[in-house]
């Protein structure tokens, strides 16, 4: 799949791809049905079935995952692990061309992240299998980490290959995918990289793909932001002088810029598509999976 998207000016830690020619389900995706229903397919495979369960703010998902993830990213050569490569835009050229990757329509940012909060690489990184479940709150979310494949225990050979550049801090980033109904990340690729690394006691440094605003929703919404301040601005003027106006105008200045700078780089909701059959096609491969749920 060729998957070409055009390249806008570079942020500080990556870039962000405009793809155009893919306006049908990405090849992976998540589907949904009735009941807080979900499932991540990848063509026609069924990786992971989920569902949310509680009320208010307080959700758990249940989930399962099932064998046969395929990453969008070729196997990595130990010359390019040691060669100085561009990570963000070397994921981004295979992503381009990935016949199995999340891209569709839209613009999607690609970022180095190489610090994340205390607890997301630890408690909050699923490592069991096939199943498991999230707890989702309002506000605070969830935050963590979910493998799409079994992870390979710390003798496997790939992971103890890995060690060495986990310790010399060569190690080619691990692949995250930012899931905003989730707030939490999916690992696309590099889970032996992130065992390896998760064993000489450092965090993963990753390259992390998020779906940010189209140019047209930016915009709107920063005209939006625009009309609001020059509103401000006109009730600020009216007020009587006073020695601290011009520093109120200034604040309000400067919270108006910064707003409009992170416009086009704020996380937009990922996009999800009917799951073909609804409630019942979900129960069935879940009655296949043997899923059970807390309230079952």
């Amino acid at each position: 799949m060729d998957t070409k998207g055009r390249r806008e000016p570079p942020t500080a830690d990556g870039l962000v791809l405009a793809v155009t020619g893919r306006p049908g389900p990405s090849p992976l995706r998540f589907e949904t049905a009735d009941g807080g229903r979900r499932l991540l397919r990848q063509g026609e495979r069924p990786l992971l079935l989920g569902r949310l369960d509680g009320d208010g703010c307080c959700h758990d998902l249940a989930l399962h995952r099932f064998d046969g993830y395929s990453s969008p990213l070729p196997p990595l050569r130990a010359t390019q692990q040691r060669s100085e490569v561009n990570w963000v835009h070397q994921y981004t050229r295979w992503l381009e061309n990935a016949p199995d990757s999340p891209l569709n329509d839209g613009r999607w940012s690609l970022s180095r992240r190489g610090f994340f909060a205390p607890g997301i690489w630890t408690t909050d990184f699923v490592q069991e299998w096939p199943n498991g479940s999230l707890e989702l709150y309002c506000g605070g979310g969830w935050h963590g980490i979910l493998p799409l494949r079994r992870l390979s225990p710390l003798d496997a050979p790939r992971v103890k290959a890995y060690r060495k550049p986990a310790r010399e801090g060569t190690l080619a980033p691990v692949l995250l995918w930012w899931v905003t109904f989730l707030d939490g990340w999916l690992i696309l690729d590099g889970h032996d990289r992130a065992v390896a690394a998760l064993a000489e006691g450092t965090q993963p440094v990753c390259v992390e793909l998020r779906r940010v605003p189209d140019e047209t929703d930016w915009r709107r919404t920063a005209d939006e932001i625009t009309e609001a301040h020059e509103q401000r601005l006109e009730r600020l003027a009216a007020r009587p002088a006073h020695p601290g106006l011009a520093y109120q105008r200034a604040t309000l200045d400067r919270a108006f810029g910064d707003t409009l700078s992170s416009l086009p780089y704020d996380d937009a909701p990922i996009p999800t598509w009917p799951l073909s059959g609804g409630a019942q096609a979900w129960d069935e491969l879940a009655a296949r999976a043997v899923f059970q749920f807390p309230r079952d």
